[in-house]
């Protein structure tokens, strides 16, 4: 079969593989969308922290991200699983230790991340194998674009999960990616009222495309975004002091930082009200710098959310039920030939706005 293989950095190419056969308690499934994502993106730059720490090494086959349908099980899978249109978990723990026992899959120290850690190989190829305690049905209303987009709405859904908000509240979004948007979206569907706060002017224009009237641009940053290098998030303030806050007409009732930028979680903590949460999502390549100080002094609780995981049944009902329709955020589905142009950041202009790409290995 044809598979997406980074073989070092800044270097792929689409290779004749071997097809997966199922293991015990596994299935294959023909992939019918991926998406890529700024994890893969970093997997092909070289800069993913995994390559440094040892849980990844080349060649690494992306794609964490996708929909397909059961073509193939494995000893001890119930065959009805065959020709089920399905996605799934990322995380896949060993099944044996405490916090796999607990639910916690997500964290157990010997898990495999399906295109991502440990050599599990991701679905940037005709087929994948994958554990069938880890997959989520798709009924017929979650098309493949959707259910490519069940995994990263997981996420969001568990970091607003994480704000824990009631209807009416004001939530502030930093960093209007897919991530931000798709948190966003899921926020608006529970009647929150949204405030997204990014770089460019570009952003928080498709941001605005999507219903979203409140936006704001990070202060100190030019309206086409930093002048130089990679969006490095919100500037702060003098050394010593507290970021500078845009004017946004009072603190918030929860917010969540999911952006790159290394002084987001310093703003996030300074934008939200006294006793609430703030949900950090987003890395930084950087280290970055929250003040303790001000967490205790203001009694808020920060929450970091890793993974889709209990995430997944939720978000594809929320797209299934027409709450929450994220197809706008993908700007195009390309065939496999042309990721490697994608994960270098090379964009058509008929694309738009819209930040997520998906892939069609079947083509």
């Amino acid at each position: 079969m044809r598979a997406f293989v980074i073989t070092g950095p800044g270097r792929a190419e689409v290779q004749e593989v071997e097809p997966p056969e199922p293991g015990a308690g596994e299935v294959v499934v023909e992939v019918e969308r991926a998406g890529v994502c700024g994890t893969d993106m970093e997997f092909y730059s070289g800069a993913m922290s995994y390559l440094h720490t040892g849980e990844a090494r080349y060649p690494v086959r992306i794609g964490h991200e996708w929909a397909g349908t059961v073509r193939e099980v494995g000893d001890g899978v119930d065959p009805a699983w065959l020709g089920r249109r399905v996605t799934g978990d990322t995380m896949l723990g060993c099944g044996r230790c405490a916090r796999c026992g607990a639910g916690r899959q997500h964290l157990c120290a010997d898990r495999y991340e399906i295109g991502v850690r440990r050599g599990w190989p991701g679905a940037l190829a005709e087929r994948l194998p994958v554990p069938v305690r880890a997959l989520q049905p798709l009924p017929a209303s979650v098309d493949a674009r959707l259910g490519a987009l069940v995994e990263p709405g997981g996420n969001a859904l568990r970091a607003v999960r994480a704000a824990a908000l009631s209807p009416g509240e004001r939530l502030l979004v930093i960093g209007p990616g897919t991530i931000g948007l798709l948190a966003a979206l899921v926020a608006e569907a529970q009647g929150v009222e949204v405030h997204l706060l990014g770089l460019t002017e570009g952003s928080l224009a498709f941001a605005r495309s999507l219903g979203f009237s409140r936006t704001w641009t990070a202060p100190g940053v030019p309206p086409d975004g930093p002048p130089d290098g990679p969006p490095d998030g919100p500037r702060v303030g003098p050394p010593g002091g507290p970021p500078v806050l845009p004017p946004f007409g009072g603190l918030f009732d929860a917010v969540i930082d999911a952006s790159t930028g290394p002084g987001s979680p310093a703003l996030a903590v300074e934008a939200v009200e006294p006793g609430r949460r703030v949900v950090f999502i987003g890395l930084s390549a950087d280290p970055s710098r929250a003040d303790t100080r001000r967490l205790v002094l203001k009694d808020v609780t920060a929450v970091g959310v890793l993974s889709a995981s209990g995430g997944l049944a939720g978000t594809t009902e929320l797209y299934a039920s027409g709450r929450v329709d994220p197809r706008p955020l993908v700007a195009a589905t390309v065939p496999l030939e042309e990721a490697a142009a994608v994960l270098a950041g090379r964009r058509r202009p008929e694309w738009g706005g819209a930040p997520k790409v998906h892939i069609d290995p079947r083509t």
